[in-house]
């Protein structure tokens, strides 16, 4: 008893100090955007609360429009969000759940894409979406290299794999066609798989710097990452504290990932495969 007691503890402190480890440097950088003055020693980590100041978040906004970035970021992410979920379920469902002939080498075919790096497509695909499509400058250029996704197609087909056979076949039985089964009997049950997508994608375009730098040369279209770099690159060192400036941009850019992570992640670890069976 007091051995499994011991362990118990241990286990909890080692993952308290892993836990303090991976916060602490959100932590610094929300303080560093606070103060006022820079303090790059340890102990800046814990500086004097009359040191406190959101003049930094004041600064970097009268340099570049925060919100608007964050609009930008939110409208990027959201559609290839909206293109991964709907094309990753119906592929991930035909794959998992319909017979048809030469399902195995689609799949290995989305398995083969995921090792091409996405640099080495960038050049053609500027060429195509820019110059041919002429959609430089726009969000749907932004967001159509990122439409599809093979992580999301490799995801939630191994979820719709999961799936007892009985729930689709007594649904045959009952004359549903393959769309309803789709909507009512597999998404309900592969939620978690939905969850862990949107989020996974979230964090991709939220945080892309490459790709919208290049299809975008207006400032008023691009993402807050694409804004805040020309900030850091062209723009930091006219004000007053450029690291307290800095540090403020980054809490914007990095607050909504990690504000969704906290309301979704207790979803991550249920599912609902074994609800539909009994027996």
């Amino acid at each position: 008893m007091r051995r499994a007691l011991g362990g118990k503890v241990a286990m909890y402190v080692v993952l308290s100090l892993g836990a303090v480890a991976f916060l602490f440097p959100f932590y610094y950088m929300v303080i560093g955007s606070l103060q006022t003055d820079v303090d790059p020693t340890p102990a800046g980590a814990f500086p004097n609360p009359a040191n406190l100041t959101l003049e930094n978040y004041v600064a970097i906004n009268a340099r570049i429009n925060l919100l608007r970035g964050l609009v930008n970021s939110g409208i990027f992410a959201g559609g290839v969000i909206l293109g991964t979920v709907v094309f990753g379920v119906l592929a991930g469902y035909a794959l998992a759940v319909l017979q048809w002939r030469g399902r195995g080498a689609v799949f290995s075919l989305a398995l083969l894409v995921q090792v091409i790096p996405f640099q080495l497509l960038m050049i053609p695909l500027y060429v195509m979406i820019a110059r041919d499509y002429g959609l430089s400058d726009s969000y749907l250029g932004m967001i159509l290299p990122f439409f599809i996704s093979s992580t999301a197609v490799v995801i939630f087909r191994q979820y719709f794999m999961q799936l007892p056979r009985e729930l689709f076949d007594a649904a045959r039985i009952d004359g549903a066609g393959e769309f309803r089964l789709l909507w009512n009997v597999a998404l309900p049950l592969v939620r978690p798989a939905l969850l862990t997508v949107v989020l996974l994608t979230f964090i991709g375009p939220w945080n892309e710097f490459l790709w919208p730098f290049l299809i975008t040369k207006e400032a008023s279209m691009q993402p807050l990452a694409v804004s805040l770099a020309n900030f850091i690159s062209n723009i930091a060192a006219s004000t007053s504290n450029p690291f307290g400036a800095m540090m403020a941009g980054a809490v914007v850019l990095a607050a909504p990932a990690v504000a969704l992570f906290l309301v979704f992640q207790r979803y991550f670890t249920s599912n609902d495969l074994g609800s539909g069976v009994k027996g």
